[in-house]
């Protein structure tokens, strides 16, 4: 079945073929609360709702109202290809920028404050939890991208995440579902 492109507010709980139906709040005030009750489950496009069964995710809209959307790849799991690269600009240690390239877009990955963030250039930054953004970069951009490790043990879990003015960073588990 083909996959649906368009902006979806319902989705089903656990697995593709489920009976249990969630709307996604409209307003991104509410996704916080929604996302926080939902932290550990997985969203499907429904089959017995006519959907594709492909997996889904929460997506937070400030233009537009917040909704559901499908992973990237056909089966619905997150299948990212990228180029990594630990550079080093301006003689920066080694370890302290991370160059991501992805198939239609270059991340810089600031993990300390060694180099400054180039709002404009060719990399998006992505931020370390200790590099600082000043509130007029919030406001001018809305948004920016952080990235943070967790100790888990004896392993790192990475967690992305996103601080927009006048609210605090939300962070979401990066993981293989």
């Amino acid at each position: 079945m083909r996959r649906d492109k368009r902006q979806i507010q319902t989705a089903v709980l656990g697995r593709a073929d489920s009976e249990e139906p969630l709307v996604l709040p409209l307003e991104a005030i509410e996704l916080d609360a929604f996302r926080s009750f939902h932290e550990l489950d997985f969203f499907w496009c429904g089959l017995l709702l006519g959907g594709c069964g492909g997996q889904l995710t929460t997506k937070l809209c400030t233009d537009r109202v917040c909704h559901f959307a499908h992973h990237p790849c056909p089966d619905g799991q997150l299948h990212i290809q990228a180029d990594v690269d630990f550079a080093q600009p301006d003689g920066s240690p080694l370890g302290s920028v991370v160059d991501i390239q992805l198939a239609h877009k270059k991340l810089r990955v600031h993990l300390d404050q060694s180099v400054a963030p180039q709002w404009d250039g060719e990399y998006e930054p992505v931020l370390g939890v200790s590099v600082p953004v000043d509130q007029d970069t919030l406001i001018r951009r809305w948004y920016v991208n952080r990235v943070r490790l967790d100790s888990d043990g004896t392993s790192r879990r990475v967690r992305i995440g996103t601080e927009a003015f006048a609210r605090p960073t939300e962070w979401f588990a990066v993981s293989a579902r």
